[in-house]
């Protein structure tokens, strides 16, 4: 039995992106903010009888719960890192929680089409007065918020030899991500009520409202669905880079040995892992193969299976 320490041919599988404490913070900030505004728009429209005011408080009030299972998902991944219940620990978690926000805003999308629709056909009174510096003032929370939530772009660029140019969204955190796109819907709604209400309060269109709600739900469901399969590509494992793919092969296919299957997929930001069935006439030990792709920094996690070609193991049965 082997007695000896294991220590060097282990590892862990902590596989969070490396801004994620960062990213944490800003995104429970960011939470906070949202609550804030959205407590203070319920209580004056309560308050003062604004329906505006209270419309659009609720209306914050799902992006708040949106952003919060953001937050939650950056504390569950961050305390459950090298939990052994995890296989390849906890680095995809955000991508669920970017496709449940995803889920949530292509909702939210409808709801705004809808309401905008039934607007178009039972037009109602607007209140300029009180509707358009909420707008403002949501806007203006929003603006803040994404500012916060951008990509920096300041990590993940330190490796070596390929492993730093393959493709423009390798190292994106989709949780970040779905943040992001939550707080630029919400700006992007404001901007667009801000333009129709001022319209319609100058020409006397009312419709110019509903009709611009219907155009801004069509954006963010868009939005929505690139975050779904850009979140759903990572929960089902679809192969993570093709350029990475190639490198590894020209890496490992050198005097006749030639790779017979190969699996890429992404285990957390800026984190790959990789199964490789190789065969040669001379085979070697694995950890060879494995020293091949050093230096690719985004490959994090490697098993190397190698056998040798059934026609020489013929020749040696002779």
């Amino acid at each position: 039995m082997h007695s000896h320490s294991l220590d060097q041919w282990t590892h862990d599988h902590v596989f969070l992106g490396s801004e994620h404490e960062h990213n944490e913070r800003r995104t429970w900030f960011v939470v906070a903010l949202t609550v804030v505004m959205m407590a203070g728009e319920i209580t004056a429209g309560s308050f003062f009888g604004s329906m505006a005011l209270l419309a659009d408080g609720w209306h914050m009030a799902t992006h708040a719960a949106a952003l919060g299972i953001a937050g939650f998902a950056y504390l569950f991944a961050r305390q459950h890192a090298r939990s052994s219940r995890f296989s390849f620990g906890t680095g995809k978690f955000g991508d669920l929680a970017a496709f449940s926000s995803a889920i949530i805003l292509g909702l939210i999308a409808a709801q705004i089409a809808y309401e905008s629709a039934y607007r178009l056909v039972y037009p109602i009174p607007i209140a300029y007065g009180e509707a358009i510096p909420v707008a403002v003032l949501g806007l203006a929370v929003n603006l803040v918020s994404a500012w916060l939530l951008r990509e920096t772009h300041d990590h993940d660029h330190h490796g070596h030899g390929h492993s730093h140019s393959h493709g423009g969204h390798d190292h994106h955190d989709n949780n970040l991500r779905a943040a992001y796109i939550h707080v630029l819907a919400d700006a992007a709604t404001s901007v667009l009520a801000i333009t129709a209400l001022v319209i319609a309060m100058y020409s006397r269109w009312t419709w110019a409202d509903p009709a611009v709600g219907i155009i801004g739900s069509v954006v963010i469901a868009s939005w929505a669905f690139g975050l779904i399969r850009a979140s759903g590509a990572v929960l089902l494992d679809v192969s993570a880079d093709e350029d990475l793919e190639s490198v590894i092969r020209d890496r490992l296919e050198t005097k006749g040995d030639r790779v017979t299957d190969l699996h890429l997929w992404q285990v957390g930001p800026g984190h790959r892992a990789a199964v490789i069935s190789l065969v040669s006439d001379n085979p070697l030990p694995p950890a060879t193969y494995k020293r091949r792709l050093g230096g690719l920094k985004s490959l994090c996690h490697v098993t190397v299976e190698v056998e040798r070609c059934p026609h020489e193991r013929l020749e040696h049965q002779r």
